[in-house]
């Protein structure tokens, strides 16, 4: 008895561990993005940049999300989280320093094509590490409550960081050096602070008895591995009714994202009558939004455990596809705001809802690659999406593209459907097993 209740301390504390270091690593991985938010657009338009050329070369990391997410998400379940974690660091300081210097069409390019390559490596490899040090110690535990709060830190760390941007451009302490250069450096020195973090933090689950990995023969496995670790993926996701549903949602939701990402600067942009005054505005919105987003995870965390977490998925899906909606329908700057918050509201209540859905899906030798599938199918929905609403804005009017978008986001809460009845027979069978006799 003295040994099960010693065991279940070093478990709790174990896990108490993996979570502080996840809200950690989570928080700095984004924190950077929250500082240059906007500058992906803004440096090469400041240095003679067309905005067609810009528009060509941000798809680049679109493209590079279809071709490598499966292989990559395929790596970190046959290598290993930390090695892929710690390349996506060093690739993302890398790409961030090339965006700093370059001066040409070819120069941003290369620096987008290694940003797509940072993104799609880090694609569920951080949250796939911790849900595998869960269930080292808790292999039934619940998992939604942390990915909640991680997603509160995500949301945080963004709303943050965009104010820290936002400062730093004002401040401009570097004279006849441009303001946009400042941001960037603090961002280039946060990624490399978290590279080192993930060295010394993350470490791989293994078998006890598992001999020392070495790395050229690891290498040498995850390369012989992957594509057998790709099909399975593939095959689990054709088999199972509940996470083919999860993926799909992915295409409503993609469309939904369009709506309050892309197509809110240019109702802005119709409502002001300008660019720089939808710029002035954006900004702080912007950061305002993902403190909604923030809440919005904390949120469903406490209502998942009262509706459970399928419904909670429901709700955040329906919610955010009308909140759309209504932000189409505004006629106003403040209620265009209000329903842009409460979109990010309902979006930040719905990402970590999904995710402990997929992950009641997959196992340690598929979790990443059923991530990353998951990741896939997003980052092709969204650009179709964005083809074809753009056209459509251009036909109609932003507003009108923004009402199409959220009403055919609406209809992802049914591929939810499938992971409901499957929560609900669980949860039939864990009642019937507590009331059984012993």
């Amino acid at each position: 008895m003295t040994a099960s209740i010693a065991a279940g301390s070093v478990a709790r504390q174990a896990i108490a561990v993996a979570q502080r270091r996840l809200l950690l690593l989570t928080a700095l991985r984004w924190l950077p993005v929250g500082v240059t938010l906007g500058l992906t657009v803004l440096v090469p338009l400041e240095r003679g940049m067309s905005i067609a050329a810009i528009g060509s070369i941000l798809a680049i990391q679109g493209f590079v999300a279809l071709a490598l997410e499966l292989p990559t998400g395929a790596l970190a379940d046959t290598l290993g989280r930390r090695p892929v974690l710690a390349a996506s660091g060093v690739l993302a300081i890398t790409a961030s320093t090339l965006f700093l210097l370059a001066d040409s069409y070819a120069l941003f390019a290369v620096s987008l094509l290694l940003q797509g390559v940072f993104r799609v490596l880090d694609s569920g490899a951080l949250e796939a590490w911790f849900v595998d040090a869960v269930h080292e110690h808790e292999p039934r535990a619940e998992v939604a409550a942390p990915l909640a709060r991680a997603g509160t830190a995500l949301g945080v760390a963004i709303a943050g960081g965009a104010l820290l941007g936002g400062l730093l451009v004002a401040w401009r302490p570097l004279p006849g050096v441009s303001a946009l250069i400042l941001p960037m450096l603090v961002a280039i020195g946060l990624y490399a602070l978290y590279t080192l973090l993930v060295l010394v933090l993350v470490r791989d689950a293994r078998e006890h008895d598992a001999p020392p990995i070495r790395p050229l023969t690891a290498m040498a496995d995850a390369a012989r591995l992957t594509p057998r670790t790709i099909v399975d993926g593939l095959r689990r996701a054709a088999r199972s009714r509940v996470l083919l549903g999860l993926v799909l949602v992915e295409v409503f939701w993609s469309v939904a994202m369009i709506g309050f990402e892309t197509l809110t600067p240019l109702q802005l942009e119709g409502i002001l009558g300008g660019e720089d005054a939808a710029a002035a505005v954006f900004g702080p919105a912007s950061a305002a939004a993902w403190g909604l987003f923030a809440g919005g995870s904390l949120l469903a965390s406490r209502l998942s455990g009262v509706l459970g977490v399928a419904w909670t998925a429901i709700l955040s899906r329906i919610l955010n596809g009308v909140f759309v909606v209504l932000m189409g329908l505004a006629s106003g700057v403040v209620g265009l705001l209000i329903g842009y918050g409460l979109t990010y509201l309902a979006h930040g209540g719905a990402g970590p809802m999904h995710a402990a859905l997929l992950h009641r899906e997959a196992d340690r030798s598929t979790r990443a690659t059923i991530l990353s599938l998951n990741s896939m199918v997003s980052g092709g929905a969204y650009s179709i999406g964005l083809l074809v609403l753009t056209a459509f804005a251009g036909a109609t009017s932003a507003a009108m593209a923004t009402v199409v978008a959220g009403a055919f986001s609406v209809l992802g809460a049914l591929c939810y459907l499938p992971a409901l009845r499957k929560e609900r027979a669980a949860g039939a069978v864990d009642e019937a097993s507590a009331t059984s006799p012993a």
